[in-house]
């Protein structure tokens, strides 16, 4: 029998165990995957001596694998087992106050002023004070406050000190917790609810998360420190953090995060759809060039580890550690819970979990099929074009979307849209918003295509196309 030390959870029911999955090619993990698994937890519980932690997977929309090490009181932890999940509770609360724009009740570039009245913050717009570019305070005044119960009293007044604005909204990344007790209060106003009941109301139940809540629920996990230079335990308190709640309250378990990062890939039209999602997913704050290793989305944490995109959020309070990431290119995710006051070995565990699903068991793609269909006057446009001398090809995607890529070792490659006017919009890279355009000649033949105006044509500097500036008239020499 297993000790209860070391044991691996029991998947949740409606996980198959016979290797069906109804969604995919995929069903239970492979028994050389789940000892990889196992085994990188175990290793990450005793060199981060952590009393418990909790792993789990999510892939294909569900939890496939979830194991525990150490102790809860006198039983394993598991997927059913309770942690604080601190700044994790950011994305939830992004995640309101997303559904308060997609409703029409907000504009992200306004300024939070124009919907809550604030002492501070308010010039700031909603979009940067969920990317953490408002300029803010990182953290609130007084006491620590993740550590002192009722601290702060339930006016907003109360939450800054003598310098709450140190940036100039929009110029830098700064981390602010303040600022999303602010997203908080703002979701109390247009709701006229507490700000964790409409969380439950709109989020929680549709998306089957019964065990995350604003206070613990047995069985739950204790927060402790593990004293630095000998391996034993001091406990830590759990406060309510009154108008700091929206930063970092919630209690969660591995099982309900699975189903969040399942929701953070895909969306669900109950509550966000996965368009809105994807728009959280990208960068907002920080990200310069194209290979930048961290940022932040709207509520999202975006970090590139191993030539891997990740998307979710870390999380810490007193004597607790969360850990959530998701591949979109993988459709994996991994969750990872401790209960120490430490971030320094979670996070390697959380990454290395989705690493190994990834890389044990790669993505099986999705069968290719012929379009269903092609108008004639888009597959004239398709093949080689030419930026100056530059080679690009241009291919026809489904929906009547445009990939153009480069066909040298470099250049900007980028997904468009297509739009009702006849344009297309650009989805990504340095054409991300820009449009592209099919310029005609007066006998209605392609003369070229302007992308954000620059001139596209079928020959590298065509003699006769509109090439800015003209091409030399004695041409090639």
């Amino acid at each position: 029998m297993t000790a209860p030390y070391e044991v691996e959870a029991p998947l949740p029911d409606g996980v198959p165990a016979d290797g069906a999955h109804a969604a995919g090619e995929f069903g239970e993990l492979l028994p050389a995957t789940r000892r990889a698994l196992l085994h990188r937890l175990a290793t990450g519980q005793v060199e981060g001596r952590t009393p418990s932690l909790v792993g789990a997977v999510m892939r294909d929309g569900r939890m496939v694998w979830c194991a525990g090490r150490g102790e809860v009181g006198a039983t394993a932890p598991g997927a059913d087992t309770q942690y604080r999940i601190g700044s994790l509770t950011k994305t939830f609360v992004a995640v309101m106050v997303m559904r308060l724009r997609d409703e029409g009740l907000i504009d992200l570039d306004e300024p939070l002023s124009a919907y809550l009245d604030v002492p501070e913050g308010g010039g700031a717009t909603i979009a940067q004070l969920l990317s953490h570019s408002s300029g803010l305070a990182a953290e609130a005044r007084g006491p620590w406050w993740e550590r002192t119960d009722g601290a702060l009293r339930p006016e907003l007044a109360d939450l800054f000190g003598e310098r709450a604005q140190l940036h100039t909204a929009g110029r830098v990344y700064h981390y602010s917790n303040p600022g999303y007790a602010l997203l908080g209060a703002l979701v109390e106003k247009l709701r006229g609810d507490n700000w964790y009941e409409a969380l439950r109301r709109e989020v929680l139940v549709p998306l089957g998360m019964r065990r995350t809540t604003f206070a613990p629920q047995a069985p739950h996990a204790r927060g402790w420190a593990v004293h630095p230079w000998a391996d034993v335990l001091l406990p830590e308190p759990a406060v309510d953090t009154g108008r700091m709640a929206p930063a970092g309250q919630l209690w969660s378990t591995a099982e309900d995060l699975c189903r969040f990062a399942a929701f953070l890939l895909d969306g669900d039209d109950r509550v966000l759809g996965a368009g809105t999602v994807e728009e959280m997913r990208a960068p907002e704050a920080e990200p310069q060039g194209e290979d930048w290793s961290g940022g932040y989305g709207l509520g999202v944490q975006l970090v590139r580890r191993q030539g891997r995109l990740l998307c979710g959020h870390t999380g810490s309070m007193p004597g607790f550690v969360a850990m959530l990431w998701v591949s979109p290119r993988d459709g994996v995710g991994s969750v990872v819970l401790g209960n120490l006051t430490s971030l320094s070995t979670a996070g390697p565990v959380a990454v290395d979990l989705v690493k190994t699903v990834a890389e044990h068991e790669p993505r099986i793609p999705e069968p290719w099929r012929p379009l269903d269909g092609a108008d004639p006057a888009l597959l004239e446009l398709t093949g080689p074009w030419y930026w100056g001398a530059a080679p690009f090809a241009l291919r026809l995607l489904a929906g009547r979307a445009l990939d153009l890529a480069p066909l040298g070792a470099s250049g900007r490659a980028a997904r468009f849209r297509a739009e009702a006017d006849g344009t297309w919009t650009g989805l990504d890279g340095y054409y991300a918003g820009e449009s592209l355009r099919v310029v005609r000649r007066a006998d209605g033949t392609v003369s070229h295509l302007d992308v954000g105006t620059f001139v596209f044509t079928r020959e590298p500097y065509e003699a006769q196309g509109a090439v800015p500036g003209g091409v030399d008239t004695d041409g090639w020499r």
